[in-house]
């Protein structure tokens, strides 16, 4: 499939310099992107790559001025821009008729809205219901009474366990775990026992769940994901947390039980959140930070977790150490000591 310059500028709304009748081929980054390819510029730390991209055209911001030999297409939004165009040379979605496989086992008692999709060896459990245009994939499981909204897509081997609820136009990726039992024990007669979980998880709608992450049941009540949370792959969610609204969280991090997380918080990968902490709106929280008192929001950073600008600081003066011991050193050779 071939475009023309003018056709991408025409389609994003963007002002062409250079050739309208150049062909461009497909899309690709900076970095990796040949000739009849188009890229996209949008952040000034990427500029070294710019330079020396292969590209034939790259759309970049409105205010751009710099010199560049590649054709520009001048957007407000150029990784916006950029996504659009490569949806054009993508290839088309694969896409799932509706209707139950024969080797799927779906229980009598079950409820299946219209047009939805059992893969191969999915296994839907005694009163779970299922929203129109949902798609169960191969080897999940679907446990007993779970409710999963419209228009949903569960791709193969996902575990969604008992009284498990999940809302519309959730995805949720290979390997994901919901509903598995928390943990929680309690030392009784000098031995650990189990302590029964028997709330729920409850995941709301425009919720996007990784791979590979886990999002345990409460002890009792609920473990709550609410509407637009991201959650990305190798995550652990443990009982009764509450994370907020359009929240962010980056792979293998782990949040400790009864922690409740604002909206709108974004957490960096490999964070650690003790439990029954309270984490504010918007709160930033930068990658492999060990979180052990509540936050207001803000940036944090380090381990434990303090101020981005405190954290800043104390690096700063680590960073100091050597030569701060180097001279306390020539000091203490001149006093003779």
């Amino acid at each position: 499939m071939t475009f023309t310059l003018q056709e991408l500028a025409t389609t994003s709304g963007g002002e062409l310099v250079g050739d309208p009748l150049l062909q461009i081929t497909g899309a690709a980054s900076l970095a990796e992107a040949t000739p009849g390819e188009i890229s996209f510029f949008a952040n000034r730390k990427y500029i070294g790559l710019l330079r020396k991209t292969r590209a034939s055209a790259v759309f970049v911001p409105t205010d751009f001025g710099e010199p560049i030999t590649p054709a520009q297409i001048r957007v407000s939004n150029p990784t916006k821009a950029f996504e659009q165009v490569v949806f054009k040379f993508a290839p088309k979605p694969i896409t799932f008729a509706a209707g139950i496989h024969p080797s799927a086992v779906v229980d009598r008692s079950a409820q299946l809205g219209e047009r939805v999709s059992i893969q191969p060896h999915a296994v839907v459990e005694a009163g779970a219901r299922i929203g129109d245009d949902t798609i169960i994939g191969a080897g999940s499981y679907v446990g007993h009474e779970t409710t999963i909204g419209s228009a949903c897509l569960i791709y193969p081997r996902v575990t969604i366990r008992e009284r498990s609820r999940i809302g519309s136009r959730v995805i949720i990726h290979s390997g994901a775990v919901i509903g598995a039992d928390g943990f929680g024990f309690e030392m009784v007669d000098d031995r650990q026992q189990k302590i029964q979980q028997l709330g729920i998880v409850q995941i709301d709608d425009d919720v996007e769940i990784g791979a590979n992450t886990t999002i345990d049941r409460a002890r009792f009540g609920r473990t709550w994901i609410r509407q637009g949370v991201k959650i990305d792959n190798l995550v652990q969610i443990a009982h009764n947390v509450v994370i907020g609204k359009d929240s962010v969280i980056v792979a293998q991090s782990g949040i400790s039980g009864s922690t409740r997380v604002g909206q709108r918080v974004m957490m960096g990968g490999q964070v650690g959140i003790v439990g029954h902490l309270e984490i504010g709106d918007g709160t930033a929280i930068g990658a492999q930070s060990g979180v052990s008192k509540s936050t207001r929001g803000g940036a944090w950073f380090g381990s434990p977790a303090v101020p981005l600008a405190e954290a800043k600081q104390q690096i700063a003066w680590i960073h100091r150490l050597g030569k701060l011991f180097a001279r306390v050193k020539e000091i203490e050779k001149k006093l003779g000591l």
